[in-house]
């Protein structure tokens, strides 16, 4: 598990592919940046840009993990060399500063605003249309690994064609320690939606099949 609340903004150095041809994988290369890595061990989890992924190597700055084709499918920013938000595994010592998050990325937005307001920037992303029904004002969203507060929500469409957009202020801390700041309209951006949410969904559609 872990809080949404990045530690670190590390590299990706390098992208290899693994044996098993176009099915295969990859081995990315990472510095960590200012993340510690002394009390990381082999098959430790770290999320990097959101995604849950395993330690499979290690050095006094880099480590390296293994990313599925289907993972790689799934997100987005982990098979290029870029700047990436990362966060080791919580421990129950640790002050939960954001919300529950899996490391397990729903789905993808697109970032269809990115603006300046005051002296915070305002966020707003896309939702696919499957993540509209967990999304909610005042409630929590990943995006990238940053956990983040939804500030308006707009529902575009109707049935099958309801897409979401929903609005989010970064603060300037928000955007000096993390990679959001790179964001421009039209980048993809990796979703969690939150924990509580999806089990609120899945009691409610079950409870009322079962009538």
């Amino acid at each position: 598990m872990f809080t949404g609340i990045v530690a670190a903004v590390g590299k990706i150095e390098s992208v290899k592919p693994l044996e098993g041809g176009s099915f295969a994988g990859v081995r990315l290369d990472i510095n960590a940046g200012g993340l510690p890595l002394a009390d990381v061990a082999l098959g430790d989890s770290i999320a990097i840009n959101g995604a849950c992924m395993t330690v499979v190597e290690k050095d006094a700055t880099n480590f390296r993990v293994d990313v599925s084709r289907e993972s790689l499918n799934k997100t987005v920013g982990l098979d290029t060399l870029t700047e990436v938000n990362l966060e080791k595994a919580l421990t129950l010592n640790e002050r939960l500063g954001g919300h529950l998050v899996s490391g397990h990325v729903d789905g993808l937005g697109v970032v269809r605003k990115f603006e300046p307001v005051g002296e915070s920037w305002e966020l707003v992303v896309e939702s696919p249309h499957e993540l509209a029904k967990f999304l909610a004002y005042k409630g929590s969203i990943v995006v990238n690994g940053v956990s983040l507060t939804v500030n308006r929500i707009t529902d575009i469409g109707t049935g099958t064609d309801l897409v979401c957009q929903f609005s989010i202020n970064l603060i300037p801390h928000t955007i000096a320690v993390t990679t959001l700041k790179h964001l421009k309209v039209g980048s993809k951006v990796n979703l969690e939606i939150d924990l509580i949410a999806r089990y609120v969904e899945r009691m409610v559609s079950v409870g009322a099949a079962s009538k």
